[in-house]
């Protein structure tokens, strides 16, 4: 019989029980905080199309402009400014972090444009792709090896991709723009010591000066869709909670849940955005299409099934 600070007896089979259970409870509460992030990211297509009246770089700067106090906001709130402070005092860290600032700017740029143009489906192909292109980045600069499954899951994947330039007539530069992009932003955010939050908020306060004067810029020479009404003013105020919520909810998710199951949730993004796609918005879905989607579709299933075998193997050896 053990005791606990309290002196009271508790018997080792009743604590184990107890870790359990709240081990349990934190996995569940991890799960509603990933099925939040990831249905937000899945349906935020519906709010860039309610602001696709404003050109993609008015959409981004305010994206920008007023998600950067909401994240310091959060981070004072939760002590972790002094974390932050100690990341930007890494040269090494700040400086990767100005690259992955430009890469994850592009990113958005390119996915705001592909929304207001009816090019949402090629953004949910790249978003499917964007794992597999990261194993790839994995290989040629951390020089991680391929198993064979995973050989077979980007060469599905690559040649869905062929056959959509070839079946379709033209070149998906929407979707390898953003598995690209996102791919090297995920590859050099893991190369530095910053958290999601820390690293996101210093990306957009290095964004925040050029934002500011490009809204100022447009609001005086009157090309500023801003403030032409108040619902569309309203809708770009916004933009800040969009970025900064589902991102909240990741990270409580990350820290809950173990990396398969993560893994296993993001392709919940980019099935909400396939489906607004080709349900809600109507895009061409061609024979093409479905040959693509059904080829990368069986690449994740591989590549899925395998890792979460190797994952509950590692587990369970650590366990053990």
């Amino acid at each position: 019989m053990s005791r606990d600070a309290a002196g009271q007896g508790v018997s080792p089979m009743s604590a184990g029980n107890s870790e359990e259970d709240a081990a349990r409870r934190e996995t569940r509460i991890g799960v509603v905080y990933a099925l939040a992030a990831y249905l937000s990211w899945g349906l935020v297509p519906i709010y860039f199309k309610s602001v696709s009246e404003a050109p993609a770089l008015e959409v981004l700067a305010h994206r920008v402009l007023w998600a950067t106090p909401m994240l310091y906001a959060i981070l004072a709130w939760r002590g972790r400014l002094g974390v932050w402070k100690e990341t930007v005092r890494d040269r090494r860290t700040l400086a990767t972090l100005l690259i992955t600032t430009v890469i994850i700017a592009t990113n958005w740029l390119i996915f705001i444009w592909a929304v207001a143009n009816d090019r949402l489906l090629e953004a949910s192909l790249g978003y499917f792709i964007n794992p597999l292109f990261s194993v790839v980045l994995g290989v040629v600069f951390l020089r991680e090896k391929l198993r064979r499954l995973q050989w077979i899951s980007v060469s599905l994947a690559a040649l869905g991709v062929a056959l959509l330039a070839v079946g379709h007539g033209q070149f998906p530069w929407v979707s390898l723009a953003l598995a690209g992009s996102f791919g090297m932003y995920g590859l050099l955010r893991k190369t530095v010591r910053a958290e999601g939050m820390v690293g996101l908020s210093v990306e957009t306060l290095v964004l925040w000066p050029a934002a500011t004067i490009y809204i100022v810029c447009v609001s005086v020479n009157g090309s500023a869709v801003f403030g032409s009404g108040s619902k569309i003013t309203l809708l770009l105020m916004a933009a800040g909670v969009v970025t900064a919520l589902p991102l909240i909810w990741f990270t409580n998710a990350a820290r809950r849940l173990r990396l398969a199951t993560v893994g296993f949730l993001q392709y919940l993004a980019p099935t909400g955005q396939f489906l607004l796609a080709v349900v809600a918005y109507n895009e061409p879905f061609t024979r093409a299409h479905a040959v693509t989607f059904g080829l990368i579709w069986t690449a994740l299933f591989i590549y899925s099934v395998e890792s979460a075998i190797i994952s509950r193997r590692a587990y369970a050896t650590v366990r053990a």
